[in-house]
């Protein structure tokens, strides 16, 4: 692999699927959703909420929350969060710097995690609780996530709450079971694919960030098929990318040429259906028309078109 470096006079891999911050690419839907979260957060706001379809980048977006508010709160992250209440509590108080005896009972936990928001609160340090991937939350959770936020001051809640999660968490909020919930959320944000213009910027960002400084490493053509076959998903750009720089190095090209990519996308389950799909319907759209058109004219030539119907010149 190091070879695949060396060719492109790259000093890292420019398209991991691990979230690193050092490549955060500072699309507007991202800073747009960074902003609002901030500014919710700061503005002492107690439920807050961040959707968007698998492969967005919401737990980079959701890391780079957790870098900006690191000097100024105490933050608890849970990554997972398909756990118990008894377990999402027992998590928070961990992340918050407690070590709970296990013997403890549920009201006892909460008791002690109470106690630490309000020594917290006293220092004037606010406490945000982050639940990525939080569709996976069972109801059970929900509500106890809710109690949490019911613990305040006469000022300001003990703790903040923001929920990451794909679509689905939309479905789960619109239950009436969790009508309490869905109201306390205050803001809310959905992630959107990027744009065609946002996607070469941002494959240019990446290649710049793992040290490429030569001329355009990937063809229009390619760029453009980039485009279309990841339909804009970060994600998928990341793979496409990553796949067409091996065909090109495999084949000693120094450019990524259009081909590289489509191979990429062939050899990648799932990639361009929808945009397949599109191009399959304009096109028995645009051949129905040629059909239409030729036996209308056949029609008329045999003077066979109705009277009543009138052919636009």
């Amino acid at each position: 692999m190091s070879l695949y470096l060396s060719h492109f006079g790259l000093k890292e891999f420019p398209f991991s699927l691990t979230p690193d911050t050092g490549f955060y690419y500072d699309s507007r839907p991202h800073q747009e959703a960074l902003n609002v979260l901030l500014v919710a957060l700061r503005s002492g706001e107690g439920f807050l909420k961040v959707t968007g379809e698998v492969g967005l980048g919401k737990t980079l977006l959701c890391r780079m929350l957790l870098d900006a508010l690191k000097e100024e709160a105490v933050t608890a992250y849970i990554p997972n969060p398909h756990l118990s209440p008894a377990s999402m509590r027992l998590s928070l108080a961990r992340e918050l710097g407690l070590n709970p005896d296990q013997d403890l009972s549920q009201e006892q936990l909460l008791q002690v995690i109470q106690d630490r928001l309000m020594a917290l609160a006293g220092e004037e340090k606010p406490v945000v609780l982050v639940l990525d991937e939080a569709q996976q939350l069972p109801e059970a959770t929900l509500e106890a996530v809710r109690l949490l936020t019911n613990l305040e001051t006469e000022k300001r809640k003990l703790i903040q709450v923001v929920l990451f999660g794909q679509p689905e968490l939309e479905e789960r909020l619109a239950r009436p079971s969790v009508r309490q919930l869905r109201q306390r959320i205050t803001f809310s944000y959905r992630l959107l694919p990027l744009d065609r213009d946002t996607v070469e910027d941002y494959v240019r960002h990446r290649l710049r960030v793992a040290g490429y400084r030569g001329a355009p490493l990937f063809t229009r053509p390619a760029r453009r098929a980039l485009f279309r076959r990841s339909e804009g998903t970060p994600r998928l750009v990341n793979v496409l990318a990553h796949k067409a720089l091996m065909a090109a190095w495999g084949e000693g090209s120094d450019q990524v040429e259009g081909r590289h990519v489509r191979r990429a996308a062939d050899d990648t389950e799932g990639v361009g259906l929808a945009a397949w799909g599109s191009a399959c319907l304009n096109w028995r759209t645009a051949l129905g028309l040629v059909l239409l058109i030729g036996v209308a004219g056949g029609l008329i030539a045999w003077g066979l078109w109705p009277d009543f119907v009138e052919v636009a010149p």
